[in-house]
């Protein structure tokens, strides 16, 4: 009589590798879809403005203020992603990339079938050099692409295609490259295989998490900042009690935003804590850091202030204030940001009606 075959066992380390593995994958198979998804609702808004200015029935009626008024009924539909300087990227990437229609499904395809055709015979300047828009879509997020699509070189945007595809470079490290020259370098390099790999070396890779902390991808998918973009458990712990803290002590203090996105020219930031004194009559920003402090903290601090002093004060208002958090192990330290204001008495004024540091920093050392 034969025996049956035993099923086979596996141990609670191959368990959570397993576990491990199947998160990883279907991570990763939604971010990708997340990102062709975003980057194809963005390429279709541009061909569908682009081919409205060319061809609209009604196009003589907003003439300049086509964008502008766009953006205002976009606002009504409460569609995200959507303001003037975004419409006028979208038409950017569109022109930039026309051989993306060859990835559109039929149903977006309705609009001007005579555009269309002639989209899907476009080639780059070099058909040997073109990239597979499939690939381009399926391997890199929009981010890549805003940065890709602000270089007008046609041949050198195709070569920073290749080289983010090859080394599967992050959005950080394919502005670093284009910043740095890589391609003119390439191109006055000798030995352009050994600088090549060089840049490899130290290039900093894509992951799917990276990917899906994207500004834009938490946007088009709804997701609160707060939601994606906290450092670390310590800080998103740290910043909810400080919050609650902070209105507490009863010194004015009335809660405006968490992680409150600001643009700094092409670049996102997020602010921790953007809170409005009403005795003050000015904004307070609050940076946390679950970290020593680092000259670079105040200077970042000092920026968001900066952007508040220019953006979002109005009449009646005094200018803003930044308070630094910097955590370590043993020790606490708070830093104020004044943006380099010279009236002594609104400096003094500050520092009489916000927390002292000794208070805010007794509570962060409690905390720890």
């Amino acid at each position: 009589m034969s025996s049956s075959p035993k099923t086979k066992q596996f141990t609670f380390d191959q368990l959570v590798q397993s576990i491990c593995s199947v998160n990883e994958t279907f991570s990763a198979q939604a971010a990708k879809a997340v990102n062709i998804s975003l980057t194809l609702r963005n390429w279709l808004i541009g061909m569908y403005i682009a081919e409205f200015e060319l061809r609209g029935a009604d196009r003589a009626k907003y003439g300049q203020r086509l964008v502008d008024e766009l953006t205002l009924k976009l606002v009504d539909y409460k569609i995200s992603g959507c303001g003037r300087r975004q419409l006028y990227n979208y038409m950017t990437f569109y022109r930039a990339y026309p051989q993306i229609v060859r990835t559109v499904s039929a149903q977006f395809k309705q609009l001007s079938l005579s555009t269309i055709k002639s989209l899907e015979k476009v080639r780059t300047p070099s058909a040997q050099l073109e990239t597979d828009p499939e690939k381009l879509l399926s391997c890199l997020s929009y981010s890549h692409f805003e940065m890709l699509f602000e270089t007008d070189d046609p041949l050198k945007r195709t070569f920073y295609e290749h080289e983010c595809l090859r080394g599967n470079w992050s959005v950080r490290e394919l502005k670093r490259q284009i910043v740095t020259l890589y391609f003119e370098r390439s191109g006055l390099s000798k030995n352009k295989k050994k600088l090549a790999a060089l840049v490899a070396e130290k290039a900093q890779t894509d992951k799917p998490e990276f990917t899906v902390r994207d500004p834009y991808v938490f946007e088009f998918l709804g997701l609160k900042p707060q939601e994606v973009m906290g450092e670390s458990h310590l800080e998103d712990a740290l910043l909810d009690r400080l919050q609650e803290f902070l209105l507490e002590l009863g010194h004015g203090f009335c809660f405006e935003a968490r992680q409150k996105r600001i643009l700094l020219d092409d670049e996102h930031a997020f602010v921790d804590l953007v809170f409005y004194h009403r005795i003050l009559k000015c904004h307070v920003l609050i940076e946390l850091k679950a970290d020593e402090f680092k000259h670079e903290h105040v200077g970042q601090l000092n920026t968001y202030v900066n952007w508040y002093w220019k953006n979002a004060m109005t009449t009646g208002d005094n200018p803003p204030v930044g308070i630094l958090l910097c955590t370590s192990k043993n020790h606490a330290k708070i830093e104020y940001a004044l943006a380099g204001m010279d009236n002594k008495l609104f400096v003094k004024k500050y520092q009489l009606e916000l927390p002292k540091k000794e208070e805010i920093q007794k509570f962060l050392e409690a905390q720890m």
